[in-house]
């Protein structure tokens, strides 16, 4: 684990605000040079603090108005092993994030769909057939509010 200071701080938010900032812009407004502050993104990265920069979709914009959260349960825990259940659910394009959770559910899908009947095909035709499904839970997306995280 890497010890951190204020200045460490301040340019993982500013990082974390805008990813796209270069160290002379993140240096101006902390009052370090470019120089300074390019080491300290560099030994940030190297000790893994930084794992590299996203990109962040507008969803709705690229058509995909509807977001849902689904709960799944394997039905066949001991026939289907969860690599399998992984892979076939990574394949699903509408699929933006598969996690496993400990809970009532065993896994966790973020899905992006056009619109309700869209997502009721990806729902029917790919989730549902998927290796090992058992019970799902759907929870529609009604707005969403990003945090700033541990940092903020």
């Amino acid at each position: 684990m890497i010890a951190l200071d204020d200045l460490d701080r301040a340019i993982l938010r500013a990082l974390a605000a805008d990813a796209t900032q270069g160290a002379g812009a993140i240096g101006r407004a902390l009052g370090l040079s470019q120089p300074a502050t390019w080491r300290r993104i560099r030994r940030l990265t190297e000790a893994g603090v930084l794992k590299g920069a996203r990109l962040g979709l507008d969803t709705a914009a690229l058509g995909f108005g509807v977001t849902v959260f689904l709960g799944v349960k394997l039905a066949a825990k001991g026939r289907v092993s969860l690599e399998d259940f992984e892979r076939a659910a990574t394949a699903i394009p509408e699929v933006q994030t598969v996690q496993h959770v400990l809970g009532l559910y065993d896994y966790r899908l973020r899905v992006t769909a056009r619109d309700l009947a869209d997502f009721e095909r990806v729902l029917r035709r790919r989730i549902m057939t998927l290796p090992g499904v058992g019970d799902v839970e759907a929870n529609v997306l009604l707005s969403e509010e990003r945090r700033p995280g541990p940092l903020g």
